[in-house]
């Protein structure tokens, strides 16, 4: 159902984002090994999550003070 609403679909990604980042940062290596197919998805989230971090948390204050607002 976060297909069709589009806060919930970028609440999703930035979850995603920051999960995968995280889980990178704890266990490289499982992050690492899959940079393609499928599971390469979770290495570029993990990739994005590094590299625009101030960004990401940003992000992250903004929606969530938006969920407080709403």
């Amino acid at each position: 159902s976060a297909l069709f609403n589009f806060e919930s679909l970028l609440l999703v990604i930035l979850l995603m984002i920051c999960t995968c980042t995280y889980v990178r940062a704890v266990m490289p290596s499982l992050t690492d090994r899959n940079k393609e197919g499928f599971l390469g998805v979770f290495w570029k989230c993990a990739r994005i999550g590094e590299r625009l971090s101030p960004y990401v948390a940003i992000a992250c204050v903004v929606m969530a003070v938006h969920m407080l607002i709403k």
